[in-house]
């Protein structure tokens, strides 16, 4: 037993679990409609994705990615400001690709969420009800008409792997459909504003930035009471909270 490596606990809550074994990282889910959007969306996306060794559901095993994590959210970023516009480059890759089969979420459905999160944030005392209307406000830039492309929907920091100024690979495909093309880009750079330059610039597109601070403030709102009820902390430095606060 002693060529076993150990086991590390990359993330655990109720719905899912990541270990890394070595090399190698093992999703646990326990909705396997997840899984079957990762697992197909990594073979659709013209960017590097971990390679899939196998899969017993409820496990998927993945090979893990040369470098590091582009960033983690509260944390300055390591990264060269090459390396954020290289990751820019790749989500725009990834926008001008062929739309996945499935649906994303509607306007519709954004909007009953924003506003249930909003209430659900005032009447229990979470935040001042002050700070959520005035973000509700700014959320509102992103609540309009957008031409779908192929997004990753989950497009955090720790998401992105970089190995120096170069992209090796983007995880967690399980929230990839069709969506906006700015959620992406304003997820990616949540908590990270000073490095929203470098991003547009490797993205190349015309970018509204207010829709962009929208997406801060709508993601915020949203993933809130998420972070609480698993076991994580939006109060934490440079997170959720405080990017709520900067909006004002």
């Amino acid at each position: 037993m002693a060529d076993v490596a150990e086991v590390e606990v990359v993330v655990a809550h109720n719905e899912r679990a990541t270990l890394r074994v070595g090399d190698v990282f093992l999703k646990i889910d326990a909705d396997q409609t997840r899984t079957d959007v990762e697992v197909e969306a990594m073979a659709m996306a013209p960017i590097p994705t971990p390679e899939v060794l196998w899969r017993k559901p409820p496990v998927l095993a993945l090979a893990a990615l040369p470098g590091r994590a582009l960033g983690r959210l509260g944390e300055p970023s390591a990264a060269s400001p090459a390396a954020w516009a290289a990751t820019g480059a790749a989500v725009r890759m990834l926008h001008d690709a062929p739309l996945p089969p499935w649906p994303g979420r509607s306007l519709g459905e954004i909007t009953s969420e924003l506003d249930g999160e909003c209430e659900w944030l005032v009447a229990n005392g979470v935040l001042p009800a002050d700070l959520v209307t005035r973000n509700r406000r700014v959320a509102e830039a992103a609540l309009r008409p957008w031409t779908p492309v192929f997004t990753h929907g989950d497009l955090q920091v720790t998401h992105v792997f970089v190995d120096g100024d170069k992209v090796t690979g983007v995880i967690d495909w399980s929230e990839a459909s069709r969506g906006d093309a700015l959620y992406d880009l304003a997820v990616l750079t949540l908590g990270h504003e000073e490095n929203l330059g470098d991003v547009v610039a490797g993205h190349g597109a015309d970018v509204d930035l207010d829709v962009i601070r929208a997406w801060w403030s709508l993601r915020s709102l949203c993933g809130i009471r998420w972070l609480i009820e698993h076991g994580f902390d939006p109060f934490t430095p440079g997170c959720e909270v405080d990017v709520l606060r900067s909006q004002l």
